[in-house]
């Protein structure tokens, strides 16, 4: 039997285990963080996606990530007060993780698997990479850092 995204769970910012089964039903963004990056201001547009879509089952999902030019050098708490008191991030955080390499997180083992980058490619190859996940947990798409969250409006509504 092949994985499905409701197969994985991971540890949010507050330490607590967050199982993804508790977003079947839900069109998911899964996107990799930082907040010493030049794309880190996508987090206002993330935070507008998700404010302008969560009513309709749309949820932004956010792992703070080290790998890239060391740019989420922060602690759970640090990483926690920077989204909030610069971007007033109100959607589910993360604690950081790899995702790539031997210790890349299971569930980007698995997303990276699905959505292929450029030339097959699966390795993540910056900050603010995207996952577009639909209803059914099926990856719809992989996104580059430099593609911004305007851009995905047509895509999210329709998978919503």
């Amino acid at each position: 039997m092949s994985q499905t995204l409701y197969d994985f769970s991971a540890q949010r910012l507050n330490g607590d285990e967050q199982r993804f089964d508790a977003y079947r039903g839900k069109v998911l963004l899964i996107v990799n963080t930082a907040s010493q990056c030049g794309f880190t201001p996508q987090y206002a547009g993330l935070e507008e996606l998700y404010r302008t879509f969560k009513e309709r089952g749309f949820v932004v999902l956010g792992f703070p990530c080290n790998q890239f030019g060391a740019q989420e050098p922060g602690d759970a708490q640090t990483i926690a007060q920077f989204c909030q008191t610069r971007f007033d991030v109100s959607f589910p955080l993360f604690a950081r993780i790899d995702v790539n390499g031997d210790n890349a997180h299971p569930l980007y083992t698995w997303l990276k698997h699905e959505a292929a980058g450029i030339l097959g490619t699966e390795a993540i190859k910056w900050n603010f990479t995207k996952f577009l996940v639909d209803r059914e947990g099926r990856v719809v798409h992989r996104y580059a850092p430099a593609t911004r969250p305007d851009e995905l409006v047509e895509a999210v509504e329709s998978v919503l």
